[in-house]
């Protein structure tokens, strides 16, 4: 089941956050590009599990139909942060029911055979650092949109998108690495280095709940990637730290 899960995660991020456009994104409402994303995620799935199983075409289907429901709430009500999130927990929990409807997805398909034992932990390490680099910006900045007013004045153009990339996949590194107390000292590192706006009332809050945000994005997708990764291994699920011999 893990495998199969850890495919279609790959598959997921590489339709949604590499393989789709700004230009998609914001023309979601035309059907050509709507059929176009979808054909990507069917295309990517098949792909990532070697294999052309019905389940697959079930998986694209549902895709379009979440996509369809989102592009429906953005018209009719806002394109923040709620429907962004809504929609990524939606594709995750049709991943993991067809995971667990249909566990041996992967092993049926050609790469089970001619590939490593790792591979799927691969593909499951890569998207993990995608989804909580570029897909955790993409959510943090829905959220943020609202109170953009109160931004810093930057030195650096998009400097802090840069910033709040890093600082995630520091801390991705930081749990893959088992060393999530690491993750205390990155905090304190930002707040020194943030004390000039974060001192300042016009910008603090604006400043701590981008930090806020970024961190609990990271803190969480990390953890969900490890809950992935101690399946492949056979660990508990929720073990963040190697145990100690």
């Amino acid at each position: 089941m893990f495998e199969t899960l850890a495919a279609l995660f790959f598959a997921h991020i590489l339709a949604d956050y590499v393989l789709q456009t700004e230009r998609m994104v914001m023309t979601k409402h035309r059907p050509l590009t709507l059929l176009t994303h979808t054909a990507a995620v069917y295309a990517t799935a098949g792909l990532a599990l070697g294999s052309l199983d019905w389940w697959i075409a079930v998986l694209a289907a549902l895709h379009l139909l979440i996509d369809i429901g989102k592009t429906l709430w953005v018209k009719n009500h806002d394109d923040g942060a709620k429907p962004h999130l809504m929609d990524q927990c939606a594709h995750l929990i049709t991943i993991a029911v067809i995971a667990a409807s249909a566990p041996d997805l992967w092993g049926n398909g050609i790469w089970a055979a001619k590939t490593t034992a790792w591979a799927p932990q691969a593909m499951l390490l890569i998207a993990g650092a995608i989804y909580t680099t570029r897909a955790g910006g993409f959510a943090v900045g829905k959220l943020m949109g609202p109170f953009a007013a109160g931004a810093p004045a930057e030195s650096l153009p998009a400097g802090g998108m840069m910033i709040g990339q890093l600082e995630r996949g520091l801390i991705y590194l930081m749990f893959i690495a088992g060393l999530p107390a690491g993750i205390g000292f990155l905090i304190a590192a930002k707040s020194i280095l943030r004390f000039d706006a974060a001192s300042k009332n016009a910008k603090a809050e604006y400043v701590i709940i981008g930090t806020l945000a970024s961190f609990s994005w990271a803190i969480a997708i990390s953890i969900l990637t490890l809950a992935i990764n101690n399946g492949l291994n056979g660990a508990p699920l929720l073990e963040i730290m190697p145990r100690t011999p």
